[in-house]
């Protein structure tokens, strides 16, 4: 088993660092709590660190968990099965975006060259971002809310649509330029 957080100055150049993260029951709670999961009940992070150049480190991983979450309309438990690739460049010479000049870049795996790596805080993120951000129970549609208050008649989507009366002021005009009393 490798330990968890890998300095980068330390690990050999010339091989591939090899690693296998299956946390145990009270670290699958504590990741559970922190990303707001009703549960957690496998977790398995492996992969290689492969040297590139003179500095920079290259990821390639696999993330396996089964998370439960809890359904966004009717809150019951949603079990969810997750097997993703996570993939991330570290680079030394990497450009800082400016506020002025800030595009997304077209590779958004690559980071900054950390000292350490923690492979648990990676874990976690790869995590986070893999779980769906609306889980719904099989079979569960959002309904449509209309509000109003009392007497006045609710809004729906389609009054909401910027184009939506012209069908009915055409119908109008169409109609008063037919109406021979006019």
């Amino acid at each position: 088993m490798t330990p968890h957080v890998l300095p980068l100055a330390r690990l050999s150049r010339a091989s591939d660092t090899e690693f296998s993260m299956e946390p145990d029951a009270e670290t699958r709670k504590r990741i559970a709590e922190a990303l707001s999961l009703r549960g957690l009940k496998k977790l398995r992070f492996t992969g290689r660190l492969t040297a590139v150049g003179k500095y920079d480190w290259h990821l390639q991983g696999q993330l396996g968990a089964t998370a439960v979450q809890e359904c966004v309309v009717t809150l019951e438990p949603v079990t969810t099965r997750i097997d993703v690739a996570v993939e991330r460049s570290y680079l030394e010479n990497m450009p800082e975006p400016t506020v002025e000049d800030f595009e997304i870049p077209e590779d958004d795996t690559a980071e900054p060259l950390p000292q350490t790596l923690d492979l648990h805080d990676l874990m976690t993120e790869a995590l986070a971002l893999a779980l769906p951000d609306y889980p719904r129970a099989e079979g569960v549609a959002l309904g449509q809310a209309v509000f109003a208050a009392p007497g006045v008649k609710p809004m729906t989507d389609e009054d909401a649509k910027p184009l939506a009366g012209l069908a009915a002021l055409r119908d109008k005009l169409a109609k008063d330029e037919n109406d021979p009393e006019k």
